[in-house]
């Protein structure tokens, strides 16, 4: 079995694949939409990748891509906690605190605005294509005085001493990520123990139709399912045309969440099941 991520290696998702499967051949890709597309033309089975960011939001090209470009079902799903440290190499280890310069991916240096600049203030921060890729850069540069913003896989990874941990600026920060399938399936067997099920769907409202987002909720509402999340896309067919995405609280049964699908067609909307999975906390 085959699984492909979003890398490089040393990323937040890979130390996803890694808890979730820690003997699975796994190969990284620089790209969500490469991940996507080595499902789609069998180089991988299955593919890894973030969906949402408790600080960030939705990670808008992955929906767009699963729904628009290479229609895959969501198979499993894990929320990883985002810690972030400040780390460099070795031999700079003791004078870090005359660090000249600072690297990580954009989001990571937002995510650490407190820390550098209470820590760092004056010190020039630039941006990387990943936190991995900044870590390996300090890792191949050790003449000049660096430092770079990235988990505790990449310190491992590419040699590097943590001189200040837990820098990010919230505790509760979270991403969460999909597992990916070209076919409806189970998830593959995985070492951790899941904490709930999720289904999600797509729905796409009748145009011009009053009151239709009030009754697609009430479907849900009376039937007591819990939605998690509501969000709307635009569907690329024109200004004001948006489908949504609803994540229900519940695995697929053969009562409830079939009757809500089933009311929601009668209504005129489209419904797609984009999956009914496990979902895991690492």
């Amino acid at each position: 079995m085959k699984i492909g991520f979003l890398g490089p290696r040393a990323t937040f998702t890979d130390l996803a694949v890694r808890h979730l499967f820690p003997s699975v051949e796994a190969t990284p890709f620089m790209t969500i939409p490469e991940c996507i597309d080595a499902v789609e033309d069998g180089t991988c089975d299955f593919a890894l990748v973030p969906i949402e960011n408790a600080l960030e939001g939705s990670v808008n090209i992955t929906l767009d891509y699963l729904i628009h470009e290479a229609p895959q079902y969501i198979i499993g799903e894990a929320t990883a906690p985002i810690q972030q440290h400040l780390m460099v190499h070795p031999e700079n280890e003791q004078q870090w605190k005359q660090t000249e310069l600072v690297l990580s991916h954009s989001h990571a240096l937002a995510q650490c605005h407190k820390f550098l600049h209470r820590e760092m203030k004056g010190i020039v921060s630039e941006r990387m294509t990943s936190t991995a890729a900044a870590a390996q850069y300090v890792n191949e540069h050790p003449e000049k005085n660096l430092a770079a913003i990235a988990n505790s896989l990449a310190a491992e990874e590419y040699g590097l001493s943590i001189v200040q941990a837990d820098i990010h600026d919230y505790d509760h920060n979270h991403t969460r990520f999909v597992v990916l399938s070209k076919e409806k399936q189970a998830l593959p067997q995985t070492t951790l123990a899941s904490n709930g099920f999720k289904t999600t769907l797509v729905v796409t409202l009748p145009s011009d139709r009053t009151g239709a987002l009030h009754q697609v909720l009430s479907a849900f509402s009376w039937r007591n399912l819990n939605l998690s999340k509501i969000e709307s896309r635009p569907t690329k067919t024109g200004l004001g045309n948006y489908f949504f995405i609803i994540d229900i609280e519940q695995q697929m049964d053969d009562v409830l969440i079939p009757g809500a699908i089933a009311e929601l067609e009668a209504l005129g909307c489209s419904v797609k099941v984009l999956g009914s999975y496990p979902s895991f906390r690492l």
